[in-house]
């Protein structure tokens, strides 16, 4: 099989809908394109809203989006706990959902620097062996914690044992995992915001070029000559840096596009 083309190469922001996987849309933009393609932090089936996906030689550029903010809104039921933290797992625990002053105390302990475990229905490796497949032959583990950051937790409403939220969290932050840790389930999960990127901009057949992709990275303009001794090796670029010539990324942190 040939490899896959380095054009067109960009940044795709695709409003995925509930049922199919990231991958399968990322391999619909593959096979559409032609290019080499993937994702910049996976969305679980059941969720929709925002998937970044990168084309082409743009694919190397995935570590300066991985690393970006989230925002989503979420509903959460709160009588009851799910074997996933999610609509599609089996209910494994049922309580009454708590009281609107009980909630908001809940949401305090979850504001800022939070500690708590990885579902057991994620991709995260267990000895060798994702969490998920071991959760689906019933296999019993002890997940890791993760720590991570939630900057912005706002409830918008609750209402019959159901509570809606709107959320900027850090980097792979689980929102299952506050579900579950408010005693329910996430019955909808829609990612809104990755970055600078809002789902309101969607539009899987647009490819934003690298440039313009990474224009939240400090810019250094280079002439031709410029461009070709960092393309040479010969002039090194700092960190955190996209260089620009003519309007064109010719390197971030380092690395040269072709």
């Amino acid at each position: 099989m040939p490899p896959r083309a380095l054009d067109p190469s960009g940044l795709v922001l695709v409003d995925k809908p509930a049922g199919p996987s990231s991958f399968a849309i990322v391999k619909r933009l593959r096979d559409r394109t032609g290019a080499r393609a993937g994702h910049a932090g996976t969305l679980d089936p059941f969720a929709t809203g925002l998937l970044l996906v990168l084309l082409g030689a743009s694919t190397r550029l995935a570590q300066y989006f991985v690393g970006l903010d989230k925002r989503y809104l979420t509903e959460i039921d709160l009588s009851a706990r799910t074997a996933t933290g999610d609509v599609e797992g089996e209910v494994v625990e049922r309580s009454d959902a708590p009281a609107r002053e009980e909630l908001e105390r809940r949401l305090d302990a979850l504001r800022g620097e939070i500690e708590l475990p990885i579902p057991a229905a994620s991709a995260v490796k267990i000895e060798g062996e994702r969490a998920y497949r071991l959760a689906r032959r019933g296999v019993a583990v002890e997940m890791p914690l993760r720590r991570s950051t939630v900057h912005e937790l706002t409830l918008l409403g609750c209402t019959a044992g159901r509570a809606t939220l709107d959320l900027r969290v850090s980097s792979g932050t689980y929102v299952r995992a506050i579900a579950e840790a408010l005693g329910g389930h996430c019955v909808s999960l829609r990612r809104t915001e990755v970055g600078p990127f809002s789902v309101v901009d969607a539009d899987e057949t647009g490819i934003v070029r690298p440039a313009e992709a990474l224009a939240f990275l400090p810019a250094l303009e280079v002439d031709e000559a410029g461009a070709q001794a960092i393309r040479q090796g010969r002039r090194r670029v700092e960190e955190r840096v996209r260089v620009v010539c003519a309007g064109e990324l010719v390197a971030v942190n380092g690395t040269v596009l072709p």
